[in-house]
């Protein structure tokens, strides 16, 4: 896979649709090699911002520069390096589904015989290959959630664009999934993924631009995010949840449950969860699990959409 050249940047981006402002000066920045997770709420422009690197929506003001071209003044040069599944597409559901991604690679200029052996690869590293000969609509969802996001592979794209790609797979194929994008990502493709599944999210990404009402409230490296300072939700599981539960009634710490997956409790930081887990040990309570019920990227998203309401 080639290169993508700088990825994506976007710069002060704004788009108005009549009265609403979808976009206020968004910044966003991929780079090719890396996995860049864009995270915000509902309405905070995520798709309108996709369309616009896609070349379905132009700016009304900023710029943007996918693989070194702008989509606005070069649409042909961006679509052929860009591969795009939106969070709704259509489906030809009366051909085969290699008779669908042929079609596509054919759209691309993708040759022939190239065609047939990448799509043959394609399907069976989606495991759709023993479908490939049936017509799309006899496909489950989460089948045609697959084959769309091959359909934006089929011509070897330098940039993925992927708006909520994990939606309708099952546990194992979204496993698949991220092996499949860090594998493309090793490679050196620009890949920018959308999604509200956080923890898919941060096994996958390496870096995360958080964006709300518009604008961009944040950009960090995973590794590196900040330390947030609202509460957290942490998830305890013990040999007898009624010691459990009496053992944080008396340290008086609020708890919800005891449920199937163990007792939840929202703590200030990793020193006070520390503080906790010891106390439980001291006082007898056979811990069996004690994590975190939500990861650093969701914590994080949180503070900062909170810090911008």
């Amino acid at each position: 896979m080639a290169q993508a050249g700088e990825g994506i940047v976007a710069t002060g981006v704004q788009r108005r649709f009549r009265a609403v402002e979808a976009l206020r000066g968004m910044d966003l920045r991929a780079d090719p090699g890396e996995v860049t997770a864009l995270v915000g709420p509902n309405g905070a422009g995520k798709t309108t911002l996709l369309l616009v690197l896609a070349t379905l929506l132009k700016p009304d003001a900023g710029t943007v520069r996918i693989a070194g071209h702008d989509p606005a003044t070069d649409r042909d040069a961006v679509r052929a390096r860009i591969g795009w599944s939106p969070d709704a597409f259509g489906l030809y559901e009366g051909v085969t589904a290699r008779e669908y991604l042929a079609f596509y690679a054919a759209a691309y200029g993708v040759t022939r015989r190239e065609a047939t052996d990448r799509v043959t690869a394609l399907l069976a590293q989606a495991r759709l290959d023993e479908f490939a000969d049936r017509p799309v609509g006899v496909l489950s969802r989460g089948q045609k959630q697959r084959l769309g996001l091959l359909r934006a592979l089929v011509h070897a794209p330098s940039v993925l664009l992927l708006d909520e790609p994990a939606a309708g797979l099952d546990p194992r194929s979204r496993v698949e999934l991220r092996e499949l994008l860090r594998g493309l990502a090793d490679e050196g493709a620009t890949i920018l993924v959308s999604s509200h599944v956080l923890s898919d999210l941060e096994e996958l990404a390496d870096r995360a631009v958080f964006v709300d009402a518009g604008r961009t409230v944040g950009d960090h490296r995973l590794a590196a995010l900040p330390r947030a300072t609202t509460l957290r939700r942490w998830r305890i599981r013990a040999l007898g949840t009624g010691a459990l539960v009496a053992a944080l009634e008396q340290a008086g710490i609020a708890h919800s449950g005891p449920g199937p997956a163990g007792v939840e409790v929202h703590l200030a930081g990793d020193e006070e969860a520390a503080e906790l887990l010891s106390r439980l040990v001291t006082a007898g309570v056979a811990v069996l699990a004690f994590q975190p019920a939500s990861g650093s990227l969701e914590a994080t998203f949180l503070q900062l959409t909170e810090e911008g309401s």
